[in-house]
């Protein structure tokens, strides 16, 4: 087996007078054969270095579909006479979404079932299928859903009649992901975001259902900075249009039952000002960080939008994410002390959950109606299952509903879980949370896998995953450092690992490791890192940084190419990025950045074993990133060890569809990191 090379074509980058050789430019063309030549050569050489590992790989495969149970079903949600669901049936890739009509809860069981949309009708198991946001009317006959067959983000509008079962005509594209449908009070329009040219959410339309006439554009943002998501309120009176960058927002409102109507402005975007809005009985609320670094709530009179108060006192260790309304109380969501919380407020007094577990998540759940007396609520660890509650909202009290299954014999306390914390170099204690079988570290350091991403604020919650017993089983050590840039200590832990000081969420990843190493828990040679997307970054800048204290690395849809992407605003989303990375065209930034981007970053010297992996169709981090970097790293690096790049030619971002095409891809990474790090079994 020979690894692919690439040809090298210089192609210099000229910027502050600093000229930057880019040999492998031309591989962004993926309309060039040689470019999609080069790929397929990759691919077979992954499929050829791969081989001896199938068994492994399936043996991996099977203990993972071994904890899967063979049917998923969600807790039904109640929203007006129905209570909505979805099921996965056994050998299915795919969920069926159902419905069942109940006044309550207790009258579920004998209820007739309603198929709403069966996505294993909608494909086979050899195609890429997404869909997305479902929004089902307020008269509860017609679903409006999107769509995507290629992984891009552009996604195709479609309603369902659930009365005949058919389709309306509407085949509506370009729509956002999501954040971007609803329909008006009456179910007669549809409110719709779509895509410009760089895939970035921007303008916002008004569709009447049956009408083949021009669409209404309703409001474009035309701040590249910026992007617009719609949404209803939870009392389902108001319509938010809200435009979001990393630094400021603005929100616009109108009422659900005035289709026609102008949208309102609620504030007008300041630079540094966050905030978001709700509706509840006759105010406004709005959870803000002015004046609160870590977000208070207030109100305000709907008809007086400028005289507001709070609704209970700030504390400064309490991050506010969240607020959903119910016409009783308001649950809240955030963190305190490093874990997720969730707190009630009722009769002029917040009062919050507590839990026993020393790690675990808990989050508000899909809870649609608004004027019921109980809320919804999840909670799992990494050992607990996730499970769902029903929160009374008037007394407080917390009753389980369901566990969800794991298949096979489980049981937790064969497992341990702790939180650790690890000093960085300026003296900040970084959070671990850790997970292995018990008896793991009797004999001394053992195989370790350290996750990491650390970035847009985007916290890393210790959450339960069946796939990953079988690897504790193995005596694999897991662990996930919370770095800074995610928001896992508050809002300050993302200030400080973004712009200017995002080497910080590098660094506080590479002491984490040597903390674990000086701990005993593992050693070099025994030693995987994985990330995504911008945990790719991470991987990238370990690699540079620190490659003698990692056996492999995986980087994941790896954002690597930092420089070249962020010069180009035609790529998608790369505008909406300069308040997460800084803009490179100010030579402060430039510098920094230059700094740490990994493509750029590449020496003669050794590296781990690597595999990187990445979809054709990723609107948010070019597969020309990964390809770049490796041949690079080809071209470059000392080391004889295993450098792998593995192309999905018809997925995005996320990789495979279906659950089970999902764990196949993961079984395959995973056995490329337990055969390097000497588990072989």
């Amino acid at each position: 087996m020979i690894a692919p090379i690439a040809k090298r074509i210089p192609h210099p980058h000229v910027l502050h007078n600093d000229i930057r050789p880019d040999d492998y430019y031309w591989l962004r063309d993926r309309t060039d054969p040689e470019v999609v030549q080069y790929l397929e050569d990759e691919n077979r050489y992954w499929e050829d270095t791969m081989r001896p590992l199938e068994p492994l790989v399936n043996q991996i495969y099977q203990d993972m579909i071994d904890r899967i149970p063979p049917s998923e079903e969600e807790v039904p949600v109640q929203d007006g006479p129905y209570f909505y669901f979805s099921r996965t049936a056994e050998g299915k890739q795919y969920p069926t979404y159902l419905r069942s009509m109940a006044s309550h809860r207790s009258e579920l069981d004998g209820a007739r079932e309603e198929e709403i949309l069966d996505l294993n009708k909608l494909t086979d198991d050899s195609q890429y299928l997404s869909v997305t946001v479902q929004r089902v009317s307020p008269g509860h006959d017609k679903l409006a859903y999107l769509e995507n067959r290629d992984g891009s983000d552009r996604y195709v509008l479609l309603v369902k009649n659930l009365t005949t079962g058919q389709w309306y005509s509407e085949r509506i594209h370009d729509v956002f992901l999501h954040g971007s449908l609803e329909w008006d009070a009456q179910g007669e329009y549809l409110y719709y975001v779509t895509v410009d040219s760089s895939q970035r959410p921007s303008q916002l339309w008004r569709h009447k259902l049956g009408d083949s006439g021009p669409d209404t554009m309703l409001f474009e943002e035309t701040d590249a900075t910026f992007s617009l998501s719609i949404e209803k309120s939870r009392s389902g009176q108001y319509l938010l249009l809200k435009s979001h960058s990393t630094m400021s927002d603005e929100v616009w409102y109108v009422s659900a039952n005035e289709p026609l109507a102008n949208f309102q402005c609620f504030d007008r975007r300041r630079r540094g000002i966050k905030y978001d809005v709700e509706h509840w009985g006759s105010d406004f609320l709005i959870l803000t960080n002015e004046d609160a670094d870590n977000f208070q709530l207030l109100r305000c009179a709907i008809g007086n939008l400028s005289e507001r108060s709070q609704v209970f006192p700030y504390d400064p260790t309490r991050y506010l994410e969240g607020v959903y309304p119910f016409q009783s109380a308001l649950l809240l969501s955030g963190r305190q002390n490093g874990l997720t919380q969730l707190w009630i407020y009722r009769d002029h007094t917040l009062s919050s959950l507590s839990w026993e577990e020393p790690l675990y998540t808990v989050s508000p759940g899909h809870n649609r109606s608004y004027d019921t007396p109980e809320a919804l609520i999840y909670y799992e660890s990494l050992l607990t299952p996730r499970t769902t509650l029903q929160l009374d909202l008037t007394t407080g009290v917390v009753m389980p509903l369901k566990i969800d299954p794991v298949a096979g014999d489980y049981e937790p306390t064969l497992y341990h879980q702790e939180r650790l914390w690890a000093r960085a170099q300026d003296g900040t204690l970084i959070p671990l949370s850790v997970s292995y079988r018990q008896g793991t570290l009797d004999l001394g350091p053992a195989p370790l896998i350290l996750y990491g991403y650390g970035s847009y604020g985007l916290s890393m919650d210790p959450t339960f995953d069946a796939k990953k017993i079988p690897l504790m089983d193995r005596g694999i050590v897991l662990v996930t450092a919370h770095v800074r840039g995610g928001a896992e200590m508050g809002r300050h832990w993302y200030e400080n690992g973004k712009l200017l000081h995002k080497r910080n969420t590098f660094t506080d990843f590479i002491d984490a490791a040597k903390d674990l190493i000086n701990r005993g828990y593992t050693t070099p040679g025994q030693l995987a890192a994985r990330g995504r997307s911008a945990g790719g970054l991470l991987m990238g800048a370990i690699l540079n940084l620190a490659p003698d204290l990692f056996q492999v690395v995986v980087p994941g849809v790896p954002f690597v190419d930092v420089l070249t992407t962020m010069l180009d605003a035609t790529i998608p989303l790369t505008s909406l990025e300069w308040d997460e990375w800084g803009n490179p065209i100010d030579a402060q930034y430039y510098a920094y950045m230059r700094s740490y981007s990994p493509y750029d970053n590449i020496e003669a010297k050794a590296y781990p074993h690597i595999l990187m992996f990445t979809g054709l169709n990723d609107p948010r981090v070019g597969y020309w990133e990964p390809a770049k970097m490796a041949a690079r790293l080809r071209a470059t690096k000392t080391d004889s060890h295993t450098l792998l790049l593995k192309t999905l030619m018809g997925a995005g971002h996320g990789g495979p569809s279906g659950r089970y095409n999902r764990v196949r891809d993961l079984a395959e990474e995973f056995a490329f990191i337990l055969d390097k790090i000497g588990v072989h079994a």
